[in-house]
Order: C-alpha cells, then structure tokens, then sequence
C-alpha cells in the first residue's frame, strides 16, 4: 500500500493520492447461495464502472456479469446457485425490470415475464430458483407485491398506496414477510406475515396502542425447513435491537443484549446463532450469540466500522472493514482477505477524530479529519451526509480524503435525524424539517471556529442528496455562515421535487412533513431551499443528474433560474445518470471540478 506524503501528493505516473482513491479497485461484500455456498456475487469497479461479478469459490473463477454503460449495483443470487437476478433501469433512473442470467454465464432473460416495468421494492428467492416474490412500487398503484411461479403468470398477493416492500421468504417457501406502512409513517414499519395464496399468517404493529413511533424490520427467516421464527428488529427500548417472533404461535423472544448503540443480527446458516452486528458512536463490533446458551461472544475485528458482514457454513465470518484512515478489505476470521483485486493499492488517508459539541438538541457527535501535522484556522469542508436517516461512520471515504490532500480540515456530522443515536435522535427533525439539522450544523461550526480550528473566512457547506439538500437550505438560512456552496444532487424546490419523485419518497415526505404541499404549504415552504434563494451570499456549485428520481432535474433547474435572476455567482454540471454515477471516470471529474471551484472562489 502506498504512502500519502501530504497535500497534492502524486505518484511517479502524475496521478495524484485522491484520484488513485477512487481508481483503486473496490469489490463489496460477497453474497452467497444458501444451498450453493461455493457460488458467490459481488459488486466491483475493476473495468471502471461498478458492475455485478460471479465467483467460483472452488474453481477461483470470476467473470463479469453485467455490462451497462452506467453500471450495475442491483443484485441477488439464488439460493440453489443457479441464477444471477440483476434490475434493469435506464441510465440510473431506477425504474426498470428483473433479468437473470445463469450463474456460469448466457444470456440475459427477463425474470418475471408479464411485469411491467417499476421501481424496485424488495426482492426474495425460492431454494430451487423456481419462485420469486417481487416488490413493486409505481406512481400510480403504490406497492404492488407478486408470487412468481416459473412457467406461470405472476400472482398479486399484496396492494396497497402507502410505501411497503418483501422482507424475507421463508427457508420452505411457506411464508411471505413483508414491511408495511398502511399507517401513514413511512418511518416506522410494521410487518406481515403472508401465506402464498397471499392470506394473512400473523400481524405485529408496534405504531399501535401507544404514543410512541416504533418501527419493526425484518431480517430474516431461520434457515430450517419448517421453522416459522422470523428474526426482527424492534425500537421499544428507544433503538435499534432484534427479536426472534415465531409467526406460527405468536411468541416473541426478546434477546435483551447489553449493548448500549444500535444492533442487528442474521442466522449463522444452521439456525443455532446469530450473528450481531454493534453500532456505537460512529464504530463498530461483531458478535455470536448462541440462542440455546444465551451467550455473547465476540468475534475479534479491527477498530474501525463493519459496514457488512455474513456466517459461513464452516461457522466463519466474512466482513468488510475500514477505518478512515484504512481503505476497506473483505476479510474473515479464519484468517487473510477473501477479495483482493488485482490493480493499484489504495493509499491510505488520515485518522478521524471525535468531537462532541453541545446543540440544541443535545450532544452532537462530529467526526473530524485534518492533514497530518497541520494547525488551524484551516479551510474547512463541512460534509453533510445524506439519508436523512444515515449517519457517518469511522470507515473510509474517498471524498473526505480527497479534500484533506488539498490542505483542508473536513467535519462530518451526526445531526439530529441521523441514525446510531437512539430512536429519539432520528425521529427529532420532524414537520421543522432540515432546520433542525441546520441548527446542530450551525453549532458544530461555532465551536470549529471558537477552537481554532476552522477559517471562518474559508468555510464550504457540501453534501450530496440530503445533504446537498440541507447545503442549499443553509446557504439560504444562515448566509453569513459559510463561503462557498457545494451542493450535489439536491432538494431545490421541496414541493416542485414531491410532486416529481419516486412514489416511496412522497410517503416519507408527507411523513417528516406531516402531509403533502398541498395539505401543510407552510411547512414546504419553511423547509425548502427555494424560499430562501434571495439571501444567498456565497458562491453555489450544483450537480445533478438528469436521471435523478429521488431528486429531480426540474426542481433544480426552478433554483438555478432563480440563482440566474438575481445574478447569483453559481455554476451548475449536470450529467447523464441518476441519483450519483457508478462511472468512475465520472466521479472523478466530479470531485475535480467540486475541489476546483472551492479553490478559486477562497482564493487557495
């Protein structure tokens, strides 16, 4: 792995560290045939552009799957081994159909003959390949789900306006999990239980009989054949912990870990354990829990965040790890990396640091990287994330990297809203939405600037799709804060941006917001970029793709005339993909002009 020697560092070829970042080759967490083990599928940008790849444990094969100019992400292999189901969308715009290919290679064939094309809303497979229950979600009939049958015409089995998706499929195919929220709050599911025939098994709704918003997810049927428990996780301690629920007989067995951030878990593969995954203050760990024993033990892992991991039949683990100084790795426990591309190594970047401000809201959790050795006041990126309900980890990241090379300091923040810090930190922006963010921004930067470490004469709000949303509104709602804007694929407009983008999330807007623009106007307009366009002070940088669904093309082209009328200093790239390019080329011509334009208009 190669050195950074500080910022601009390039190599013998020219190429400097950040762009050798992104070129570096990447392959994610492989998934594997349940019945098949030694059949695996991962996502990797190796030719450039992240497609699907097949894997052949035993024979250490692998061929590329997918070939699409603007790349594959989407995929699932069946648990026999035999099929690689991949979505079909145009260009990024994610409304498309299921193909399949054999596993060893051959044409691509569409997977569910006699489905018209949608957005994606879950997906689960039979053991034989032969069944599939398929998620669908359109503008015009909400959630749609569907019992395929090879051979056969496909099956509805389940409708409804409000947002929902497929959970799971049990290990015999008897029974149907599915997430749903006919409740109106696209934020806290409840579940369902279906038989094929799509008649009800078994109900569980924790939005019910209290005050409190809980939400429920599935994660998974044990891998027995007739088992009904159904793994899932459950906020009724005010976070994120699993539960097995047997569907058959009602019984819910709470695993009461003591743990103190958000847990998850899946089956080990002989239904005996459970793997669990721990996040806490922006790290995470890994453990076994033994249900016959009620024992926890861990399973060692480097500090740093696990951003996925699975159980091996041989009673293994494979993760994927990283640090912020580390670039990632799939590695296991029985020792070395399961994947290790072939191409140039990853330099590496800079530790993060932890700070903990007071806000408004409560302590507020920033994660803080800086060139090494370097003092303050320096520029500073304040890189907002998107989601909203997402947060940033201790892992690596390209992007943060690429600006400490450049001499920057780069803050990341876990505002209110933000995942990993109790139900009641997530659920805390509603109906005052991206002003509640904005304020744990605006307390984060007071303390940068108060401690020395921040310029305030060079400070740039960024961030791409909720974050470039809540960059739009801050360059609006405190101008005098920040230096330069750089927003990527953002919310402009909030009503223009509902009423054009994916049905799913119009339901998770009407459910931060309380209802639609046209039900609670002055909450759209309190809450959107466009209402605060005119107190604008900074230079705007915007890019969008022309694909987007989840942010829209039209409503970014409302603010940027409004930017042109009032003669704003702003320059807009649009580009011919959706929500973010899976080209690299791509992404990399990106981060150059972001880090071009901040340069020139602080004068660096």
């Amino acid at each position: 792995m190669s050195e950074s020697n500080g910022p601009g560092a390039v190599d013998a070829a020219g190429m400097p560290d950040w762009e050798k970042r992104f070129r570096a080759p990447r392959v994610s967490l492989p998934d594997w045939a349940e019945d098949a083990p030694d059949r695996s599928l991962f996502v990797s940008n190796a030719t450039g552009t992240y497609e699907l790849y097949a894997w052949d444990r035993a024979t250490g094969g692998q061929r590329q799957a997918t070939h699409r100019p603007n790349g594959t992400t989407d995929g699932a292999l069946s648990p026999d081994g035999a099929w690689i189901w991949w979505f079909d969308d145009k260009d990024g715009d994610e409304f498309g159909i299921w193909r399949r290919q054999p596993f060893g290679g051959g044409e691509d064939e569409p997977a569910v003959p006699g489905l018209d094309p949608s957005y994606p809303a879950g997906l689960a497979l039979s053991r034989d390949g032969r069944t599939a229950v398929v998620g669908r979600s359109t503008d015009d009939e909400g959630t749609t789900i569907h019992l395929a049958r090879e051979g056969e015409d496909p099956v509805e089995i389940y409708r409804h306006r409000e947002s929902a998706g497929v959970g799971d499929l049990s290990h015999d195919g008897t029974l149907i999990a599915v997430e749903h929220t006919e409740h109106g709050d696209a934020m806290h599911a409840a579940l369902r239980v279906l038989r094929p025939d799509g008649t009800p098994v078994a109900e569980l709704d924790d939005t019910k009989g209290g005050t409190e918003e809980l939400g429920l997810e599935v994660l998974g049927f044990a891998p027995v054949d007739g088992d009904t428990r159904l793994l899932i996780g459950h906020q009724r301690r005010g976070r994120w912990e699993p539960m097995v629920w047997d569907v058959a007989t009602g019984e819910e067995t709470d695993l009461a870990l003591d743990l103190p951030g958000d847990v998850s878990a899946e089956w080990y593969p002989d239904g005996s354990a459970l793997l669990i995954a721990h996040g806490f203050e922006a790290r995470s760990e890994l453990f076994r829990y033994d249900l016959a024993s009620h024992e926890l033990t861990r399973i060692p892992t480097p500090p740093g965040t696990v951003s996925g991991a699975t159980a091996r039949p041989d009673g293994s683990v494979e993760y994927l790890w990283s640090s912020a100084a580390e670039p990632p790795a799939v590695r296991s426990t029985s020792g070395g990396v399961v994947l290790d591309p072939p191409g140039m190594a990853c330099p590496p970047s800079v530790p993060v640091e932890d700070a903990w401000v007071e806000g408004p809201g409560g302590r507020i959790h920033a994660l803080i990287q800086k060139p090494a050795g370097a003092s303050g006041p320096l520029p500073t990126v304040f890189d907002l994330h998107g989601g909203p309900t997402w947060h940033d980890s201790d892992s690596f990241a390209a992007g943060p990297a690429a600006w400490v090379d450049q001499g920057y300091a780069v803050i990341r923040i876990n505002y209110r809203g933000s995942t990993g810090y109790g139900r009641a930190w997530t659920d805390a922006l509603k109906h005052r939405v991206g002003l509640i963010e904005l304020e744990d921004v605006a307390a984060v930067r007071d303390w940068a600037v108060s401690s020395g470490l921040a310029d305030p004469a060079r400070l740039v709000l960024t961030g791409a799709s909720w974050g470039g949303y809540l960059t739009l509104l801050g360059l609006g709602t405190q101008p005098d804060a920040w230096t330069v804007g750089i927003a990527v694929v953002p919310v402009a407009d909030y009503v223009t941006a509902y009423h054009d983008e994916m049905e799913a999330l119009k339901a998770m807007d009407r459910t931060l917001l309380g209802g639609t623009p046209e039900e609670v106007p002055e909450r759209f307009e309190a809450s959107s970029p466009l209402t605060y366009v005119d107190a604008v002070k900074a230079p705007v940088y915007i890019s969008a793709g022309v694909n987007d669904p989840r942010c829209p093309i039209r409503q970014i082209d409302n603010y940027v005339k409004r930017l042109e009328t009032r003669g704003t200093t702003h320059e807009v790239y649009r580009y011919d993909a959706g929500h973010g390019s899976l080209v690299v080329d791509e992404r990399i011509k990106q981060v150059r002009l972001e880090m071009d334009f901040a340069a020139r208009h602080l004068g660096a």
